[in-house]
């Protein structure tokens, strides 16, 4: 089994939805073991309905900060996952000056979706739980 990276970043467009989701994931699937961190090519407000979807699932993203990629407190990532196009071209621009792997995953906007609130609710979940498979499988739990 390849060894894990110590810390990863993940990238969306303002840091509201997408990159906050899957940074409370990993840090819930590994806690202690990677560093992980999120930003947004823009800052945004966390978004109402993704600390409602990840509260069904026992993760807390009401006290999120949005941050973005010139904010950044640290910059020594072993790898970039990018979740937007906007989010992959700064994450290839951060491998000019710091020696990181960058890994894109387009992932849907649920917050595109128009319709009653289950309806956009169930498109906040589906992003959720694919990144749940995903965050699983790339970054899969080690014996210690």
């Amino acid at each position: 089994m390849a060894a894990l990276p110590s810390a990863v970043l993940f990238s969306c467009t303002l840091n509201s939805i997408r990159s906050p989701m899957a940074e409370s994931i990993l840090k819930s699937l590994q806690p202690g073991r990677i560093f992980v961190d999120s930003v947004g090519v823009r800052a945004g407000e966390v978004d109402p309905f993704a600390v409602e979807v990840m509260a069904e699932i026992g993760i807390d993203l009401s006290h999120h900060q949005s941050k973005t990629f010139q904010t950044l407190d640290d910059t020594s990532f072993d790898l970039v996952v990018s979740l937007s196009p906007e989010a992959q071209h700064s994450a290839v621009e951060l491998t000019h000056w710091m020696a990181c792997e960058v890994e894109y995953w387009p992932t849907f906007d649920p917050s595109v979706v128009e319709g009653s609130r289950t309806m956009r609710l169930d498109a906040y979940r589906k992003v959720r739980d694919e990144l749940v498979a995903r965050i699983s499988k790339r970054f899969p739990s080690q014996p210690v």
